[in-house]
């Protein structure tokens, strides 16, 4: 009998059905506490590296924006301002716990009218070709099971002309760095995550993930493959966030 087709969960290897479920369980877990971890987690920098991704989306009113595995709805609360009253941002999770805290915290910053928010599948978007002038995906690919598959997705829910933008963690480059980086993801994270979050497991799963999702132009290579087109990335904090950017033509 042939093996299942299997994937990687952090550093086990997993039937690819099974992926995803273990990946809910995690945030399920960590949800009512995943805001106050990342800025634990970052020492705050994680603003500032949305920041800075959400500048490379060059955002116009009127744009139609997708927020994929928006969680909390970070990247949503910087995109509404940028989009306007006439424009939209879709704030879309597989994870419903996750999208009910993301809606909790923008309707408590007020944001109505161009805001929706969707429980789906970054791999079979429920949208129709050309939707969006935007898709940013922030520290969520390297969760999705079929990433190919998810890249194409996104290529073809946007517009001629639309860019994809993806914050990810990525691998260290700065000399010196990644031993520190190393000792701190599995030494220090899964116990701060036990403190505060309750969950030692889910961030050693964090740690682990990391390492096994593409490097820098592995990913860059992967977005040619699915279609985008002027695709770079840019290194933050050493190359232990990148940043990729590409457009579909």
């Amino acid at each position: 009998m042939e093996n299942p087709e299997t994937t990687h969960f952090g550093y086990q290897t997993v039937d690819a059905r099974d992926k995803a479920r273990k990946v809910a369980g995690v945030f399920d877990s960590v949800a009512s506490r995943y805001d106050l971890m990342n800025d634990l987690m970052s020492l705050g920098v994680h603003r500032l590296w949305k920041r800075f991704a959400v500048d490379l989306c060059g955002i116009r009113p009127g744009n139609r924006v997708l927020d994929l595995a928006g969680g909390t709805g970070d990247l949503s609360s910087r995109l509404l301002p940028l989009v306007g009253p006439k424009g939209r941002v879709v704030l879309s999770d597989i994870n419903a716990s996750m999208l009910g805290e993301g809606r909790k915290r923008l309707v408590d910053e007020g944001a109505v009218g161009n805001i929706t928010y969707v429980q789906a599948d970054a791999e079979q978007l429920p949208f129709p070709d050309g939707t969006f002038d935007c898709v940013t995906i922030g520290f969520g690919l390297r969760n999705v099971t079929r990433k190919e598959r998810a890249l194409a997705a996104m290529q073809r829910v946007l517009k001629p002309g639309g860019r994809l933008v993806i914050l990810e963690f990525s691998h260290p480059v700065a000399p010196g760095l990644k031993p520190a980086y190393d000792l701190y993801s599995f030494a220090i994270l899964p116990v701060l995550g036990q403190l505060v979050a309750g969950d030692a497991a889910s961030y050693r799963y964090l740690a682990e993930s990391i390492r096994m999702h593409p490097d820098q132009n592995t990913l860059l290579r992967m977005m040619e493959e699915a279609g985008f087109e002027r695709c770079q990335y840019f290194n933050l904090s050493g190359g232990i966030v990148a940043v990729h950017r590409g457009y579909k033509f």
